[in-house]
């Protein structure tokens, strides 16, 4: 057998292997690694290597290292399920390099960051100054989190005590031009109503690249040309579906007081919304 034939044969197996071996190790190797993590990557790269190209020794060896390797990462991954110790050995822990607004030098020092890299990564999440942050933490993947100081937080209805509305997940119903009927049918609604909706902005399936639909049942659709605009209709619907929103926040709003006087100008306030949403909504629905 000629020897690029041999070549090929013994990379589809090695590219047939691997990934095997990659969806039995799990998601985590191709997301953020480990140390291990990292050498077992490495390494069995390098076992697949000698796999296709080494002609001389017996390329069965090399099959055989790496499912020992691949059995040897099982094992320490099942060790770092079962023990938090061992969980520390292997991965490491945690590192906190900023604490109330001060640099922690030593454990810079340890982590071998120097000053730029860190006030790099903190530029990288919109923070420019190292008083603002609380606490600045280097995970063992190597990430940098970091918590800002009370008054520097971005301000959300949880701080003003009022509790909104739930938000459902948004579905993609159209993708690459064909429609999706399981996402479809998770959100309660049928293949008629997309075709309805889609009849009302001027566009077939075969025309959208990306279709959603939200959690206030509005489809919002991409086109394949995007010099071509959508018909109005859609701007009317997203009108109506934010008038429907705000109506939704004001009645949570009106549940989650305790005072009698709010309680009853957030009712008063929902049920006139309510009104002009009736009185809008042939209008909007055209």
């Amino acid at each position: 057998m000629p020897d690029w034939i041999q070549v090929a044969i013994r990379t589809l197996l090695a590219v047939a292997v691997l990934f095997m071996m990659t969806k039995l190790l799990g998601k985590r190797q191709v997301s953020q690694l480990s140390l291990f993590e990292y050498i077992t990557g490495i390494t069995i790269g390098s076992l697949a290597g000698y796999i296709s190209l080494d002609m001389e020794a017996e390329w069965h060896l090399g099959v055989v290292a790496l499912l020992v390797w691949v059995a040897v990462s099982l094992l320490i991954e099942f060790l770092q399920i079962k023990s938090k110790r061992m969980r520390d050995f292997i991965d490491g822990t945690p590192t906190i390099l900023i604490k109330d607004g001060k640099l922690l030098e030593d454990n810079l020092k340890k982590e071998r960051l120097t000053t730029d890299e860190l006030l790099g990564v903190l530029r990288q999440k919109n923070v420019f100054r190292v008083a603002d942050v609380e606490f600045a933490i280097m995970e063992p993947s190597g990430d940098v989190n970091v918590l800002l100081t009370r008054e520097n937080q971005p301000l959300t209805p949880k701080h003003l005590g009022v509790k909104v509305a739930p938000e459902q997940e948004t579905q993609t119903v159209i993708m690459d031009g064909k429609r999706l009927d399981e996402p479809l049918a998770t959100i309660g609604l049928s293949p008629g109503w997309l075709h309805t909706e889609l009849e009302k902005i001027g566009v077939t399936v075969e025309n959208v690249f990306l279709g959603q639909v939200d959690s206030y049942g509005q489809l919002y659709v991409d086109l394949y040309d995007d010099m071509l605009q959508v018909a109005a209709p859609q701007q009317k619907a997203a009108l109506l579906a934010t008038m429907k929103k705000c109506e939704a926040d004001i009645e949570m709003f009106s549940l989650s007081t305790d005072n009698p006087e709010a309680k009853s100008m957030y009712e008063q306030c929902s049920k006139q919304l309510d009104a002009v949403i009736q009185e809008l909504k042939p209008l909007l629905t055209r």
